[in-house]
C-alpha cells in the first residue's frame, strides 16, 4: 500500500486525473440518485401548481404519484438510452472528447432545473431528468475507461476503486446539499437540482489541459508517439515505463490491427463466453444485492431505535458517509489486498450480514434492544458493499476484455445497471408489501451465488495484463487447450526483435 501511494504521489498529473473526471463522472450518477429525495415535497407542489395553473386541472393523489414516479424513472430511461450510445461516441471521439462533450449535456439539464420554478413547469424537470439520465448513461463507462487507461498497471487498482468512491461522494454531496440548512428549503432546492451544472462545467474547464489515455493513442489510434507523451505527463519523468509500454505493444500485436468491436461480436465470441459471464453476474448483483432495501429499511430501524422523526434525515446522512468513507479507505488497500479476495469476502459478507438482519427484524418487536443490532448490520452491511463489490465491479470490464471488446463490455455493464435500476425501482415496492423484511432473503441468495461464482471461475486481475489475465481464464476452464502463454511470448519476441522501442 506505501509503495502504491508513494507512486500515486510521484504522478500529480494523474491525481489532478482522478479528480477532475471523478466529478463530472461518476459523481453524477451517484449525486442524481440522491438528491431529488429531499425536495421532492416542493417538486410535487410545483405539479399541482403547475396543472392547476395551465390546465385548469386539480391532481388526485393517484396522479400526482404516477406523475413522480415518472420524473423519477426518466432518470434510468435516460441513462440506459446514454449506456446504449456510450461505446459507439467513446470508440469516434476518444476518452478526453467525450467526457468534455457530455458535460454540455449536464449543463443543459442544469439550466432547465433553474428556469422550471419561474416558468412553473414540472415538464422541465422531467426533461431535464432525461437529460441527466444521458449524462449519468455516458460518464459511467467513459470515465470508467478513461482513468483504468491512464493509470500504470501497479495503480490500475486503486485507480479504477475511486470511480466507484466518487459515485458514493455523489451520494454523500447530494444528501448533505439536501438538508434544511444548505438547499433543501422551498427557495433553494431548484439549485440542489442544478448542481451537477457546477460539476459538469468545472471539468469542462480544467479537463482539456489533461492528456488523452495512454491506451487508447496507441491501441486505437496506433500513436505511439502521443502515447509515450501523455505517459510522460501522467506518470511523470522518474521512472522508467519502458517495460509497460513494451505490454502495451505486445497487445497492439495481438490485436493485429482489429477494429473496435460492437456488443453483437461479443455476445457471439465464444472466447470472451467466461468474462461475460462474470460482467453479467457481477452487474446484476449489484443491483440485487439488497443496497436499495437497506437503505428503505434504514429510516424504520432509525425509528424503533428512538431516534426523533426530525432526526431521521441526519440519521440517514450517517449511512451516506458510512458508504463514502468506507470507499476512501478502501482505495488506499486495494492494491495489497487483492480485487478477487475484496469481491468474494464481500459478497459472501454481505449474504451473512443479510440473513442475520432478517433475524433481528423479525425479533424487533419482541426483544426492546433488538432495532439497535440491525442498526449495526446495516452499517456493516454498507460497509461490506463499498470495500468490495462496489468497487471492484464498476472498472471490472476494463481489466478482463481486450481493447477491441473494452466498450462494447462496458455498454453491456452499464446497460445492466440501468435495467436493474429501473426494474428494481418499478418491483421492489410490490416484493416489499408482500414479504417486508423477509424480501432480504431473496438478496441473500444473490449475495451468496455472486460470491461463491467469483471463487470458482474468475483469477486475480491485480497487476496482470489483458493477455495474462485472458490465459488466465482459458487455464481455469478450458485447461485442455492451448494458453496464450506461449502466443504472447512470441509477440512479445517478435516485438524485441523488430526493435519497436520508445523513447522514454
Amino acid at each position: 500500500m506505501v509503495h502504491a501511494l508513494t507512486v500515486l504521489v510521484d504522478s500529480p498529473v494523474l491525481i489532478v486525473a482522478i479528480l477532475i473526471s471523478g466529478i463530472g463522472g461518476t459523481f453524477q450518477y451517484g449525486f442524481q440518485i440522491s438528491s431529488l429525495n429531499s425536495p421532492s415535497p416542493f417538486i410535487k407542489e410545483l405539479i399541482n401548481a403547475t396543472c392547476l395553473q395551465h390546465h385548469g386541472l386539480s391532481l388526485e393523489h393517484w396522479q400526482l404519484s404516477l406523475i413522480w414516479s415518472f420524473i423519477v424513472s426518466t432518470f434510468c430511461i435516460g441513462g440506459l438510452l446514454g449506456s446504449l450510445c456510450a461505446g459507439r461516441l467513446v470508440a469516434t471521439y476518444g476518452r478526453k472528447r467525450c467526457l468534455l462533450l457530455n458535460n454540455l449535456v449536464a449543463m443543459c439539464g442544469a439550466v432547465l432545473m433553474v428556469l422550471s420554478k419561474t416558468a412553473m413547469s414540472f415538464e422541465m424537470i422531467l426533461v431535464a431528468r432525461l437529460i441527466y439520465g444521458i449524462n449519468a448513461g455516458i460518464s459511467l463507462p467513459v470515465h470508467t475507461m478513461y482513468l483504468t487507461e491512464c493509470a500504470p498497471k501497479r495503480l490500475r487498482g486503486m485507480v479504477g476503486f475511486s470511480v466507484t468512491t466518487f459515485g458514493s461522494m455523489g451520494k454523500f454531496v447530494g444528501q448533505l446539499l439536501g438538508i434544511s440548512e444548505l438547499l433543501g428549503t422551498e427557495e433553494r432546492w431548484i439549485w440542489l437540482l442544478a448542481f451537477s451544472g457546477f460539476t459538469g462545467f468545472l471539468q469542462l474547464l480544467i479537463l482539456p489541459f489533461l492528456p488523452e489515455s495512454p491506451r487508447f493513442l496507441l491501441l486505437e489510434r496506433g500513436d505511439q508517439q502521443g502515447c509515450e507523451k501523455a505517459i510522460h505527463k501522467l506518470w511523470g519523468r522518474r521512472t522508467d515505463h519502458r517495460k509497460e509500454v513494451e505490454e502495451m505493444l505486445v497487445e497492439h500485436a495481438a490485436l493485429k490491427g482489429m477494429q473496435n468491436r460492437g456488443v453483437t461480436d461479443l455476445l457471439f465470441d465464444r472466447s470472451m463466453r467466461w468474462q461475460l459471464l462474470t460482467v453479467l453476474v457481477t452487474a446484476v448483483t449489484m443491483q440485487l444485492s439488497g443496497m436499495n432495501a437497506v437503505y428503505l429499511y434504514a429510516l424504520d430501524v432509525f425509528r424503533a431505535a428512538g431516534i426523533p422523526e426530525h432526526q431521521l434525515r441526519y440519521a440517514s446522512l450517517g449511512t451516506g458517509m458510512c458508504e463514502f468513507c468506507t470507499s476512501i479507505a478502501f482505495v488506499m488497500v486495494v492494491e495489497s489486498t487483492g480485487k478477487k479476495m475484496l469481491i468474494v469476502r464481500g459478497y459472501l459478507c454481505m449474504a451473512a450480514t443479510l440473513g442475520l438482519l432478517t433475524l433481528t427484524l423479525y425479533l424487533q418487536n419482541y426483544v426492546s434492544w433488538m432495532p439497535y443490532c440491525s442498526m449495526i448490520l446495516i452499517f456493516l452491511f454498507i460497509f461490506f458493499i463499498s470495500s468490495g463489490p462496489a468497487g471492484v465491479t464498476a472498472p471490472l470490464p476494463g481489466e478482463i476484455f481486450p481493447q477491441s471488446l473494452k466498450a462494447a463490455g462496458f455498454t453491456i455493464a452499464c446497460t445492466l445497471n440501468w435495467l436493474g435500476l429501473f426494474l428494481v425501482g418499478m418491483v421492489f415496492p410490490i416484493i416489499v408489501e408482500h414479504l417486508d423484511y423477509f424480501c432480504f432473503l431473496i438478496f441473500l441468495v444473490f449475495c451468496l451465488f455472486a460470491g461463491l461464482f467469483v471463487w470458482r471461475n474468475v483469477p486475480e486481475t491485480k497487476n496482470r495484463t489483458v493477455l495474462e489475465i485472458t490465459a488466465e481464464f482459458q487455464r481455469i476452464h478450458n485447461p485442455a487447450a492451448p494458453t496464450m502463454d506461449a502466443k504472447a511470448d512470441q509477440l512479445e519476441a517478435n516485438n524485441n526483435h523488430s526493435s519497436l522501442s520508445t523513447r522514454l
